[in-house]
């Protein structure tokens, strides 16, 4: 594999500034490969030291840590999986709901994991749920030891991980398991590459006047010309979610619609599985008494981002300007630095 001399091409063809740290983690991304997938029978008489099965690279908000990830995936010929993790764990979850050996549930999943790969990409990793956590532990030990391969992107240190969360006590096990089975690579880059290649945002309008809804309403317009209203109705496990403002794939809501109901990643992923182009409208600023709705709108830009879906949006305040609940202040850079992208008139 030869890594690093495609990557200096990709970058060259994707015009992407290159610099010596990234360059860095490349070559640590070959050594984890060669670690696991192509060591020798000598190689690993002679290599005294274990080869980790996961890799977890942790950095900023927008210094390339997906892209660097996404190539090296993308160069990868084995079998490979690349999930968002909350669709990861609802997989998970159903799985266990609907298989009968209960008492060897987990180790079945992982079973049926391993046949369909040999490597899982969960960009952007952190865990909010509590069910999650405290699973998480007995899931990746068996993960692990079955051999298959992880790599992780966040922008959270792996001790760091369900920081202040609930019972956290039951999740030091899990971030154990990481630290025993990831190399834990940093990528420290000052600029953020989505907010500083994106200042055009077209599709991002404040504050909310009638000068931005006029914006707002005529891009709608132009985008759904030629398109029937209909009335969608989205199923998630026998509950109902109504499309009011939908015009085939292209969807229309109010923040409230979205994020002050009781909405999961389960639901968003449904909603983004059915839209080309989403428009939200009277995002509001953010703070410790609207926490919850600000913890759905993260995981909604999660997923909106994974599945590469445009959005235009209204606000209150502009991008740089909207603040954050107090706990959710790391979590929320991260939401920011890809709306930069997603509203951004390069990205459609």
């Amino acid at each position: 594999m030869n890594l690093k001399e495609n990557f200096l091409s990709y970058c060259e063809t994707k015009e992407f500034e290159i610099n010596d740290r990234q360059l860095n983690i490349i070559d640590d991304l070959k050594k984890f490969y060669r670690g696991n997938f192509k060591q020798t029978f000598l190689t690993s008489i002679f290599n005294k030291k274990e080869t980790k099965a996961g890799y977890y690279l942790v950095g900023d908000v927008g210094v390339g840590k997906t892209m660097i990830l996404n190539f090296f995936f993308n160069e990868l010929n084995e079998k490979k999986l690349r999930l968002h993790f909350n669709e990861f764990m609802i997989n998970f979850h159903d799985f266990i709901f609907n298989n009968k050996d209960k008492e060897n549930g987990i180790n079945n999943f992982v079973k049926d994991l391993k046949n369909k790969t040999q490597i899982i990409y969960f960009d952007e990793f952190q865990v909010t749920n509590i069910v999650d956590a405290m699973i998480l532990g007995k899931l990746f030990k068996i993960i692990f030891e079955s051999k298959i391969k992880v790599i992780f992107s966040s922008n959270i240190n792996i001790n760091d991980l369900y920081k202040d969360g609930l019972q956290r006590d039951q999740f030091i096990p899990f971030i154990k398991i990481l630290e025993n089975n990831c190399y834990e690579k940093e990528l420290s880059i000052k600029e953020d590459y989505r907010s500083s290649n994106n200042i055009n945002l077209e599709r991002f309008l404040s504050p909310i006047n009638k000068s931005s809804n006029f914006k707002f309403n005529k891009f709608f317009r132009k985008i759904t010309k030629n398109k029937d209203k209909s009335l969608k109705v989205l199923e998630v496990k026998g509950r109902k979610i109504v499309l009011e403002n939908f015009y085939d794939k292209v969807v229309k809501f109010e923040f409230e619609e979205l994020c002050n109901r009781n909405l999961g990643s389960e639901d968003y992923i449904k909603i983004a599985e059915s839209c080309e182009f989403i428009f939200i409208k009277n995002l509001p600023d953010f703070n410790d008494n609207n926490l919850n709705q600000q913890q759905r709108f993260i995981t909604l830009i999660d997923i909106i981002y994974e599945k590469k879906i445009p959005l235009m949006i209204t606000s209150q305040l502009d991008l740089n300007l909207i603040k954050s609940s107090s706990s959710m202040t790391e979590s929320f850079k991260r939401t920011v630095s890809r709306l930069y992208e997603l509203t951004s008139i390069n990205f459609s």
